[in-house]
């Protein structure tokens, strides 16, 4: 049995980043985690192995359509799967090992097990059980099931985003289910690969609570890449045999049920959270209506010692802001002043282009009967997008139409997961679109569309 100031639950961003803060701040700190690795979901078999999948094929999108373009002539490069799974799999072990190494390096002890809580202070792993006078959840989120669809990523017919990472081969048909974020970066993969991708969703709109501009362009971006999209569409069940599948759905609008097949089914209705095993019924640990851990304003539960973090919690599913919350905790549990300012959470999808979004929406800021001015630019004026073949997509900034403060942003484009950031600068900031707007911007840069956006919030942009 060891002793412990803090013992931090689950290694995934929120989880490990907490602990090298904690650590950093002289806290005698361990990390608890059941996996053969570090680095939860987002490592494992989430953000980065999705990230070098959606590379492998955008490179292999240039080399079929733009290359000839450019006068890159020969023939066009086959896929060998096997091959681009292990690379997947070098870029998931290069990241895993890397977080191994910097919890050694701030000596942070791996306590390697399924964590309990079997009272407040202690945590017990295995057969072992540590003291610790904080405790940390940060165990995640599991993807979210439907009602009528059995996933089983080992037959690889119906799977969950995990078992789409890892299928055997690549899908001539593939039905998703559901138009979100892990839905269409999945999707845009296989349709890259060659798979005829249909996505089906029950709203009327991609990427729900997104800018209705934004998704009304993303959309038609998806369409013209080969995505088929059936909207308004309530599955019902999904029939699996040992090589295909049939998946029926009901139009929300009325009429007769549809059924279409395919070889493979991703089911991408979102997550949940995560916190089996642990005992919060026993602790007594209250949780929300939908199922998270409640927590105050300095992310501690109702029972003494015991915080929580990251997708356990209310708030976006994102590993950047379980990052946050991570290192904001541990300043609490120092004795300093943990900060999360949750109205500067950026949100990005990673497919070609990237779509990207902070702040509050237009339709969000005008049911509050806020009067704004919008600015925005088309990459198509934008000289550098169109050199790389990237002219879709557009910036729009929000801002107050009395005072000019910039309240949100939303980014279709080249770069716009990296563009975004200065918005959220600004915003962090209190800064003015006319503040972005005379700033220089380099060029040829896609940062220009952003200054081209924040002129547009005044007089008028320069090259529309």
């Amino acid at each position: 049995m060891a002793s412990y100031d803090v013992i931090i639950i689950g290694a995934g961003p929120g989880g490990y980043v907490s602990a090298i803060r904690c650590a950093q701040l002289g806290l005698k700190t361990a990390i608890v985690e059941g996996r053969e690795t570090l680095g939860g979901t987002c490592l494992n078999v989430g953000c980065i192995p999705s990230k070098a999948l959606l590379h492998a094929t955008h490179m292999l999108h240039e080399a079929e359509h733009n290359f000839t373009k450019m006068g890159l002539k020969g023939k066009s490069p086959s896929v060998d799967w096997k091959q681009m799974k292990s690379y997947k799999d070098e870029v998931i072990g290069q990241n895993t090992v890397g977080v191994e190494f910097l919890m050694k390096k701030n000596k942070i002890d791996w306590l390697k097990g399924w964590a309990s809580i079997p009272a407040a202070g202690q945590v017990k792993v295995g057969e072992d059980t540590h003291q610790a006078k904080n405790i940390i959840i940060a165990s995640g989120s599991v993807p979210s099931s439907l009602p009528g669809v059995e996933v089983d990523n080992d037959k690889g017919i119906v799977v969950d985003s995990t078992g789409a990472l890892d299928l055997p081969k690549v899908p001539k048909k593939l039905v998703v289910i559901g138009a979100g974020v892990i839905g269409l970066e999945l999707g845009s993969v296989y349709a890259r690969l060659g798979s005829e991708v249909t996505v089906v969703e029950y709203l009327d709109a991609v990427c729900p609570g997104m800018d209705k501009d934004v998704q009304r362009g993303f959309k038609r971006i998806l369409e013209k890449q080969g995505l088929t999209f059936i909207m308004g569409a309530a599955v019902q069940g999904v029939d699996a045999s040992k090589t295909k599948a049939k998946v029926k759905y009901q139009p929300k609008k009325g009429g007769d049920e549809v059924v279409i097949d395919a070889d493979v089914v991703l089911v991408a209705t979102g997550r949940k959270p995560y916190a089996d095993g642990l005992g919060l019924d026993a602790l007594g640990v209250k949780l929300t209506e939908r199922g998270q851990i409640a927590t105050d304003a300095k992310w501690a539960t109702n029972v003494p010692g015991i915080h929580a973090i990251g997708d356990v919690i209310e708030g976006p599913m994102l590993a950047h802001k379980a990052e946050d919350e991570g290192m904001a905790v541990a300043e609490v549990l120092a004795g300093k002043h943990g900060h999360v300012n949750y109205g500067v959470i950026p949100g990005v999808v990673y497919t070609t282009p990237e779509v990207a979004t902070v702040g509050a929406t237009e339709d969000a800021l005008k049911a509050e009967g806020r009067k704004l001015n919008i600015g925005k630019f088309m990459f198509m004026g934008n000289g550098r997008a169109k050199a790389v073949h990237q002219g879709d997509g557009f910036v729009k900034i929000i801002t107050d139409k009395e005072t000019d403060r910039v309240l949100g942003c939303a980014i279709i484009g080249p770069g716009a997961g990296d563009l975004i950031h200065e918005i959220c600068v600004a915003m962090e900031f209190g800064a003015s679109a006319e503040d972005i707007a005379l700033t220089c911007h380099a060029h040829p840069t896609f940062s220009e569309a952003v200054r081209e956006a924040a002129l547009a919030c005044g007089d008028g942009a320069i090259h529309s």
